[in-house]
């Protein structure tokens, strides 16, 4: 009953607060919350410089803000016997007494499910799905390695007034750039989390290299404080005045410093955070002091990173109360307060600023089982999952969340940030973790496909992207930042991206502990367990998928580690979006009774070695309306492939042509087979030293395009890639994806063929050179013959309309149809057309994927493919299929 009473009282304080502060509960002005907008101000150029001025000079407040602050005179210095944490916190608190509720330690009490260590999972690097989250991990552990201590610490060793060899890197961690040490922080986490999962020698010095240096550099700082900025940051914060973020820094130093205690087992680190937490405690306190607890609320509208999340972390570890106090402090009650009255008001708020405010909160539900906390964060997500969140799982536009269900609006290059994701993943992450619920998980897996594998570039270490294009013919690579550089970006996304591929076996298993051990798979994803608790060894396959493919193909094997076996219970996600239609699990053969989706799989026995379990879920195609309740833009849907967000090669086109209403996905999209990949080429010609390829142009022409440089995924790639199609497999699109047609053709290895842009599926090259819808008129149809220069290998495109006319490179990129004379002609003139009309065959740029798709479009079709796979290609994700 005092529980309940005190929770009422919080519930009614922060309801007054929130109702007090509305939408003022962030930077005046709002744009300033933008880490885009603060990085463009930093690096102004003088024609810009009005527009910084406008925007850092002058207080937040506005002037009838700023005369109720003249009303509010300092406090009387309290003494020490006075103003202690216990009093402080139950004067936040109530009737309810800090003691009372410390005893959470981290949830053990409550019933939730335990986070298994990484140091126990091992992602499989060739497994099924390609081996696509092994590969990930190992790009991102070659970037980690990258990396130089000497570079990452020189702003702190600057700072603390120490040598520093070397240079500093750019971009967001730039000497003259206030949010410098950020993503040192975040490296410190992603190591810690990277060597957990890899137990790499190399990265385990270089992390502990870092350590030392800022230990270094705290001990010459002599009070605690450690960053490489100085403390008058904190002056300017508290005074709120413009200063870009600095508790968000210190937050990721702080979770960074307690990740290598926590996972790596670093023996300095957690005196370190406890001498930040000091040093900030009597900051905060002096606050306090010197002006009320409304003041310091006010400066939280200054972004302050997970500030709660590591302190609550931190009072787990050491059971001091001022670190649980001090959580507290940080739990920005003007935004909590929305959410405890269950109010959808996100629209305008920062989303980064915000997100890890509630995860703070879940941490606190976690450590003292305020169950106020956990209703907001389970409110918080019911709300951006149903009214503002795309198809991949993520959520904001231009950082911000805009208004509930008019995501169509929304739809630029400038969505989805990544820290976003990062961070909504967190949020689900511990709602599965006290509740088991399936839908949960469900969206762990969508925004981890979609969201988190599809920002790194391929295997190129250390590019990604801050913002994933949702817009209609957008590119990762064409938008305000692009793709990122290993040296000289380091974007916050940067952070949450090095720790994102570090963690990738984090939410695979989750433990039960108690007599009999149970576990929880909740991810398909290649790996090996090793279960300590239960002296078992799980280890989980995946056969790779592919667009023809009706189902997804688990395998569970099971070891152990005594002969006798262990009693224990092994709990399978049966995904929301399977069905029954065709779901089989059997345990060594032996069929069992499958629940229904959204359900658990439980088995409990004795488990020995040998024991195999094997689990086939159909996955089908499926479309999914945008969030947006407004009856002119219903008719806008994402495709998707059981997890997997299809997205469409276009610039721009999005038109798709579906049959009606009532006409189901497969029948107006339909598979790539396989051996279309034996008909792919690329047709190439040297000219001045270059390597120039025939391309399309503008989806409508042809020309001779320089060959790009790292080619591999770039829309270039798309556009000079052609399917070679031989005469009489060319049908209906919807028709031929089953009929294997061309199986076994090597490229141009055929005496006649249609020519098919890669990218435009259902189009040929006419005898006009130019691109249109596919027939059987010979119109299309070229004749192949050996090249006429004579070189081996080489081929030449005949007109099938006209004979002794041949498709021909002219000078520069021109394209044009050229015939042979008869008789006479300069023996040069001749050499020289039978050169341009020939063409060397290279290995096609782009290869389809395995999970590929055409869909038909009203003016064109499309290939579809996995989001996560593109790079540089322009798509879209939402098809208008109204048209």
């Amino acid at each position: 009953m005092a529980r309940r009473r005190a929770a009422a009282a919080v519930v009614m304080v922060v309801a007054v607060v929130a109702v007090a502060v509305a939408k003022e509960c962030t930077n005046i002005p709002t744009q300033l919350s933008s880490h885009t907008v603060r990085a463009r101000l930093q690096s102004s150029s003088a024609a810009e410089w009005r527009w910084r001025e406008e925007y850092f000079h002058g207080d937040h407040l506005n002037p009838t803000d700023e005369a109720a602050w003249m009303d509010l005179m300092p406090l009387a210095a309290a003494s020490a016997s006075e103003f202690d944490w216990a009093m402080l916190y139950r004067s936040l608190k109530g009737a309810a007494v800090a003691g009372d509720e410390g005893g959470g330690g981290g949830g053990g009490g409550f019933g939730f499910l335990e986070e298994v260590s990484l140091h126990d999972v091992r992602l499989d690097m060739d497994g099924g799905g390609d081996g696509v989250y092994g590969r990930a991990q190992q790009t991102n552990l070659e970037y980690l390695l990258l990396l130089e201590v000497d570079r990452l610490v020189w702003s702190f060793r600057t700072q603390a007034g120490l040598p520093a060899p070397g240079k500093p890197y750019g971009g967001w961690e730039g000497p003259d750039v206030e949010l410098r040490g950020h993503f040192v922080g975040h490296y410190l986490s992603a190591a810690a989390k990277m060597w957990a999962s890899t137990h790499n020698g190399t990265l385990a010095g270089k992390m502990a290299a870092v350590v030392d240096a800022l230990h270094d550099c705290q001990a010459a700082a002599g009070t605690g404080y450690l960053s490489a900025f100085p403390a008058e940051f904190f002056d300017r914060f508290e005074a709120i005045r413009p200063v870009w973020a600095p508790y968000y820094t210190i937050h990721k130093i702080m979770q960074g410093l307690l990740d290598q205690h926590t996972v790596a087992g670093n023996g300095k680190a957690l005196g370190m955070v406890v001498a930040m937490a000091d040093y900030f405690a009597g900051r905060v306190r002096s606050v306090i002091q010197r002006y009320t607890i409304e003041r310091h609320w006010t400066s939280l509208n200054e972004e302050t990173g997970g500030m709660n999340d590591v302190l609550y972390q931190l009072y787990t570890i050491t059971k001091d109360q001022r670190h649980l106090v001090l959580a507290h402090l940080f739990d920005k009650p003007c935004f909590l307060g929305l959410l405890a009255v269950q109010a959808d008001s996100l629209s305008g708020f920062h989303a980064n600023t915000h997100i890890p405010v509630v995860i703070g909160g879940q941490m606190r539900y976690e450590v003292t089982g305020d169950p106020l906390y956990k209703e907001i964060a389970t409110f918080f997500m019911d709300i951006v999952n149903s009214s503002h969140s795309y198809a991949t799982g993520g959520t904001s536009v231009s950082e911000f969340w805009s208004n509930p269900k008019h995501l169509a609006e929304a739809l630029t290059t400038e969505t989805e940030e990544s820290c976003t994701t990062y961070n909504m993943l967190k949020v689900s992450r511990h709602l599965f973790r006290w509740t088991k619920e399936i839908a949960y998980a469900d969206y762990y897996e969508r925004a981890l496909i979609n969201g988190v594998l599809s920002i790194q570039r391929g295997r190129d270490p250390g590019v990604m992207i801050y913002m994933l294009p949702q817009g209609p013919g957008r590119s990762k690579a064409v938008s305000y930042h692009g793709w990122g550089t290993q040296y000289n970006s380091f974007w916050c996304c940067y952070g949450t991206g090095i720790e994102s591929f570090s963690k990738l076996g984090d939410s695979i298993y989750f433990e039960q502990k108690g007599d009999k051990p149970g576990l929880y798979i909740i991810q398909y994803i290649p790996s090996t367990f090793n279960w300590r608790t239960a002296g078992l060894t799980v280890t989980q396959q995946v056969k790779p998928l592919s667009s023809s493919d009706q189902y997804l193909q688990v395998s569970l094997s099971i070891s152990a580690a005594k002969t006798n076996g262990q009693y224990a219970t092994l709990n399978v996600r049966i995904p929301s979006w399977t069905s029954m239609n065709g779901a089989k699990a059997t345990l060594n053969d032996k069929d069992l009774q499958l629940a229904s989706p959204g359900t658990f799989l439980t088995i409990s026995k004795q488990w020995d070695s040998g024991d195999h379990l094997l689990l086939q879920f159909p996955i089908n195609l499926r479309t999914e309306a945008i969030k947006d309740d407004r009856p002119q833009v219903a008719s806008l849907n994402a495709i998707l492939f059981g997890p997997f967000l299809l997205a469409g090669l276009t610039t721009g086109d999005w038109d798709a042509k579906t049959g009606g209403a009532a006409t189901a996905a497969s029948d107006w999209i339909t598979p790539v087979p396989a051996s279309y990949n034996s008909q792919l080429v690329t047709l190439t010609q040297e000219s001045g030293g270059k390597t120039m390829l025939l391309s399309t142009v503008n989806d409508t022409s042809l020309a001779m395009l320089e060959r790009p440089e790292g080619a591999g995924g770039t829309d270039a790639a798309v556009r000079a890639t052609f399917r070679v199609v031989p005469p009489g497999s060319r049908a209906e699109l919807r028709q031929r994806a089953g009929a294997g047609a061309g199986e076994g053709a090597a490229r141009l290895k055929v005496a006649a063929a249609t020519i098919e842009p890669f990218g435009l599926p259902g189009t040929a090259v006419s005898n006009g050179l130019a691109v249109v819808r596919a027939g059987n008129s010979s119109s299309t149809l070229f004749n192949v013959v050996p090249g006429l220069d004579g070189k081996p290998g080489s081929v030449s495109l005949e007109l099938g309309s006209k004979p002794g006319c041949f498709l021909v490179a002219g000078a520069g990129a021109k394209v044009h149809v050229g015939c042979r004379t008869r008789g006479g002609g300069a023996a040069a003139a001749a050499a020289g057309f039978e050169q341009a009309a020939s063409f060397a065959q290279a290995e096609p740029l782009r290869r389809y994927h395995a999970i590929s798709f055409f869909a038909s479009g009203v003016r064109r079709s499309f290939l579809l493919e996995p989001l996560f796979t593109l790079r540089d290609e322009f798509y879209t994700i939402y098809f208008n299929l109204a048209a």
